[in-house]
């Protein structure tokens, strides 16, 4: 059993468990990528990032986090970039990177399959320059 699915078969919540499972294998499919473990973060590749002030460094190119309150899934090329289809996405709701999910059953996993396709698509175009917050 790899890192992610000691990882996810762990999850005490059923539904927080049930999501992770969902999104491992939609998170395959929109990036092509497998998925590793580092924390508490289940990635799927990798982008190299270089903001103006000079700061640069890797991160991952689509992830998700299972959090009690909500399934996190990071957008770092920001939810703007995203907000045509989040408005058809259904109940959710965001941060400057973040997309918040109670539900996946509640949610359009069409539309959310093509958000994380098109965000991890930029973030790996290249070198990324600029922050979520930022655009």
């Amino acid at each position: 059993m790899s890192d992610v699915e000691q990882y996810i078969a762990a999850i005490p919540s059923p539904k927080r468990r049930r999501d992770a499972e969902t999104l491992v294998e939609l998170m395959r499919r929109a990036t092509g990528e497998e998925p590793v473990l580092k924390g508490t973060i289940v990635g799927f590749g990798q982008y190299h990032y270089r903001y103006a002030s000079g700061r640069e460094g890797d991160s991952h190119a689509a992830a998700f986090a299972p959090r009690k309150a909500a399934t996190t899934v990071y957008l770092n090329d920001g939810v703007d970039a995203h907000a045509d289809d989040l408005a058809r996405l259904g109940p959710h709701t965001t941060g400057v990177g973040c997309l918040y999910l109670k539900d996946l059953a509640a949610v359009d996993l069409t539309v959310l399959e093509k958000v994380v396709r098109d965000c991890h698509r930029t973030l790996t175009a290249g070198v990324f320059g600029e922050r979520a917050g930022d655009h």
